[in-house]
């Protein structure tokens, strides 16, 4: 009895289905690379139900024939490729000849297309694979595929689609990412009815990125531009003030192919150097054109994935030109006595937490609440090798200096780097860490939840507008309720805009706008939750730490012996919400055994 056997065609086709159509999103996506490989100058894309009853894709290409329309539903049938050679130097966005007769085999699709010379065109449709019908039809000159009940056949690929909210997010990221690379097309998004988008054709490519990435990325960015063997790059970055907490702006095209590439990433990162805090993205839309030959397209049934031939090459050029860019924007503003001629780490970190602090003083006055015990992380202790590099010495166990409240007064003595706190507290040394201890307290009093009143407000004089994109605009709408009950006042304002008229009194004089854009995609990252506990945790983290003082912030010694008193009364004064410690501790006798007194 034979073991091996050939798989029927059907059942090949949903294999390959599992391989390149994920959800519904994937669907669109193959549907509209095909529609640009046919010189579309117009695509429309119809959504219902997050594409779960309907998906549609209507162009105006230029169409197939009878003969072609029947070929392009056969597995592997392409017009892309013809020989080895064709395969290693590949220009069109499709080429495998798996997307329609894989989604065909899961769904129940019906493809309209006519050749702009033919009196009239061929409409086939297909339910789970097999051919129903072949007719003549009348129809405009371009394609025109329906998709209805994806995945009505595979049940168990059906149930891993989420909600209609986020199945529409990353059909939204489809279209925005396809209309950032093709900015001379007409791209039309509908759901459910509504019209969610409509991008006319832009001659300019920068008016294209305002429209999707907002005008604040408008009002802050720089050009690239850069062409030398063969290879050239384009693109709009963002200045340094204008960074996100994810990769998710960064958009980045080779040959006009969206992609995700790290090595790109890592560039960029890497040429934006010490004027990114750590743990910020810039936002970025970068095209790359390389010959065709020198990039392998072919790494990923998706085709997200690409290998450059000449990777290190490709990498220089955007560390050049992205730092090039970077000197031509930025104006002279440091004053020559504080040029360091080497500055060490964690004078660079310093360094960079100043350039993007906010330098309104801290509160005379922050009052505590509560939260859950933690201990201190413990840390390394110092070298008993007389012949080692100077190391301050850290204890191993760090004591819990706050065992209960007023069980210790810290007197500040100064600050040091205006960073940190020096304090002592009888014979012992302590050093706090000024933004840590303040995010605490800060982070403290918004998750109080005993209070049963709202926390006090501050109304903006001129409300500050935000646009987002559509997935992130859903988010920020489900959170508007929440958010009001600490403080914020923020109403729709048109489609995916937003207006915000008021904060919570302790981030008054801070930059809002990046606080709600950074809360926004914390969630988008984690999603979520039912209850919102998790998600309003970590916005109440995030707002904690825009409102903290920063370092390289010189305190009044009112206001450090303020800082010092309320970090006294929260219930976990050793961390800061993220769990880096507050404070660090030296005892007499370990600063005399460092000075060799002992």
């Amino acid at each position: 009895m034979t073991r091996i056997r050939i798989l029927p065609e059907i059942l090949s086709n949903k294999i390959a289905a599992g391989e390149v159509v994920e959800r519904p999103a994937s669907v669109i996506k193959e549907l509209v690379e095909n529609a640009l490989d046919a010189a579309s100058t117009r695509i429309v894309v119809e959504v219902e139900k997050g594409g779960r009853s309907l998906i549609r894709v209507s162009d105006n290409g230029s169409g197939m024939s009878r003969d072609d329309a029947l070929l392009s539903i056969e597995r592997y049938a392409t017009s892309k490729i013809y020989a080895d050679s064709d395969l290693f130097a590949i220009a069109t966005l499709g080429f495998r000849g798996e997307a329609l007769p894989s989604i065909a085999s899961v769904s129940r699709l019906t493809l309209v297309t006519r050749e702009e010379t033919a009196e009239s065109g061929t409409e086939i449709v297909m339910e789970g694979g097999k051919l129903l019908k072949v007719l003549d039809t009348g129809s405009p000159a371009g394609t025109q595929i329906t998709v209805k009940h994806l995945f009505f056949n595979t049940p168990a690929r059906q149930k891993f689609l989420k909600t209609i909210l986020t199945e529409m997010g990353h059909i939204s990221d489809v279209i925005s990412s396809m209309a950032l690379g093709w900015p001379n097309i007409h791209f039309k998004l509908i759901h459910n009815g509504t019209v969610l988008q409509n991008w006319s054709a832009a001659a300019d490519p920068s008016g294209r990125i305002t429209d999707i990435l907002g005008k604040e990325f408008a009002s802050g960015f720089f050009t690239v531009h850069t062409k030398d063997e063969g290879i050239s790059l384009s693109g709009w970055m963002s200045l340094p003030r204008i960074t996100r907490t994810t990769s998710q702006g960064i958009y980045v095209f080779v040959n006009s192919r969206p992609v995700r590439c790290r090595m790109v990433q890592h560039a960029l990162i890497q040429a934006y150097g010490g004027r990114l805090m750590k743990g910020q993205f810039p936002q970025a839309v970068l095209f790359i054109t390389v010959p065709c030959d020198q990039v392998d397209v072919n790494v990923h049934p998706t085709k997200h994935e690409i290998r450059f031939s000449r990777q290190q090459y490709i990498y220089d050029a955007i560390v050049a030109a992205v730092s090039a860019g970077l000197v031509r924007e930025e104006k002279p503003s440091w004053e020559p006595s504080k040029i360091h001629a080497q500055p060490t780490v964690s004078e660079e970190r310093v360094c960079a937490e100043k350039k993007y602090s906010d330098p309104s003083p801290a509160s005379d006055s922050i009052t505590p609440a509560m939260s859950s015990g933690l201990k201190p992380v413990p840390l390394p202790g110092p070298s008993s090798d007389p012949l080692a590099p100077f190391s301050p010495p850290i204890p191993k166990d760090q004591p819990q200096l706050w065992k209960s409240p007023n069980a210790v007064h810290l007197t500040p003595i100064g600050q040091f780097y205006d960073a940190y706190i020096i304090c002592e507290s009888g014979g012992n040394l302590i050093l706090l860490d000024q933004h840590a201890a303040h995010e605490r307290i800060l982070y403290e009093k918004l998750a109080d939840k005993s209070l049963d009143r709202r926390l006090p407000v501050q109304r903006l004089l001129i409300p500050e507008t935000l646009d987002m994109g559509y997935r992130q605009a859903q988010i920020l709408e489900k959170l508007i309720p929440e958010l009001d009950r600490y403080g914020f006042e923020i109403a729709l304002f048109g489609k995916d805009s937003f207006v915000i008229k008021s904060v919570p009194a302790i981030l008054s004089g801070r930059e809002i706008k990046p606080l709600v854009i950074d809360m926004v995609d914390r969630i988008l990252e984690t999603g979520l939750s039912a209850n919102l506990d998790k998600s309003l945790d970590a916005c109440l983290k995030l707002m904690a730490c825009h409102g903290a003082v920063r370092a390289n912030q010189s305190l009044t010694s009112a206001e450090m012996m303020a800082l010092i008193k309320d970090l006294e009364s929260c219930e976990i004064p050793a961390h800061c919400p993220h769990g880096r410690p507050t404070w660090i501790e030296w005892s007499i006798q370990e600063v005399n055994r460092l000075f060799k007194r002992t």
